[in-house]
């Protein structure tokens, strides 16, 4: 069977596989390495361009999609019933985790403020002394997973209260459902979005959401730029009441004449949170592992499922 990969690099970083798999690279999806028929299991492009899941229809005995990214959105419901979509949960935790931890740190901290005043040569110590502090903070992660549970891990040492929010509650866990996001937001300092996108979750932090956010608040966004409404945002963020870190923005690229660009609160970067240097190493391990699954019959990981 054929596998395609959108890498040189994944050839060495999957292993030897059994002879009966026979690997090749797709760089480019409007450039097919050779004739479709035989392509049983497909790893896209990290980051695919629009349109490319249009691909697995031409491809007829196509079985597994096995995404680089944990993120679902661009492929639930768009492929042939025949096919089974897996992501890649598990593999952006650490890196997704850091860059939360960042956010956090360098919004409490002021680090921001530093760089401006910095390129104004400016040694500003009355203007930033004393800064916040992370010790004390209520944090509210929605988005109870597996990189939920990495941010809880790695800003539980500095002293911090956490509450967690899923789609449904567990209390077993001491997770509470989305529902009761009204009751929990005026609590939180910090408010870290880490849910797929969904038709649930599109839009979740609307103008009321926002609303309700306590005074001086900080607002991350790590999930996806449609969670957010932007228009909601950009009026909520243009008052100065609240804060926001964002990884993610909709529209995707963030336009250069947006006016988020220009606020003092709110710190962007391109949607890099899971793009780091062991990307590759862990996510071609996954891929691995599913392939060998695959042709041993044995059942896959990280299928997702409606409603991911």
């Amino acid at each position: 069977m054929k596998v395609w990969i959108p890498h040189q690099q994944g050839r060495e970083l999957l292993g030897r596989l059994s002879e009966e798999v026979t690997v090749e690279v797709m760089t480019d999806p409007t450039r097919l390495p050779s004739d479709p028929a035989g392509v049983r299991f497909w790893v896209p492009p990290f980051l695919a361009r629009p349109g490319v899941a249009e691909l697995a229809g031409k491809l007829p005995d196509l079985r597994v999609v096995q995404l680089l990214s944990a993120g679902a959105d661009a492929w639930a419901g768009r492929l042939p019933e025949q096919v089974t979509l897996c992501d890649a949960r598990g593999v952006h935790d650490s890196s997704t985790a850091e860059w939360v931890a960042t956010a956090v740190l360098t919004h409490v901290r002021d680090f921001a403020g530093f760089v401006r005043a910095q390129s104004h040569r400016q040694w500003s110590y009355e203007t930033f002394a004393p800064t916040d502090e992370v010790a004390g903070k209520r944090i509210l992660i929605v988005g109870a997973g597996s990189i939920g549970a990495a941010v809880r891990s790695r800003l539980a040492p500095f002293e911090v209260e956490f509450t967690l929010v899923a789609r449904n509650a567990r209390p077993a866990e001491q997770v509470h459902a989305v529902t009761e996001l009204p009751r929990l937001l005026p609590y939180a300092d910090i408010v870290v979005l880490l849910v797929p996108l969904t038709a649930a979750t599109r839009g979740l932090v609307d103008a009321a959401f926002l609303a309700t956010m306590r005074d001086g608040s900080l607002l991350v966004n790590a999930a996806r730029g449609p969670v957010v409404d932007t228009a909601a945002l950009t009026a909520e963020l243009a008052t100065g009441r609240i804060s926001a870190v964002l990884d993610v923005t909709d529209p995707e690229p963030l336009p250069a004449d947006h006016p988020l660009w220009s606020f003092s609160n709110v710190v962007i970067s391109p949607h890099i949170a899971g793009s780091v240097r062991g990307l590759l190493a862990r996510a071609y391990g996954l891929a691995e592992r599913q392939i060998r699954r695959f042709v041993a019959g044995d059942e896959l990981r990280n299928v997702v499922t409606e409603g991911y």
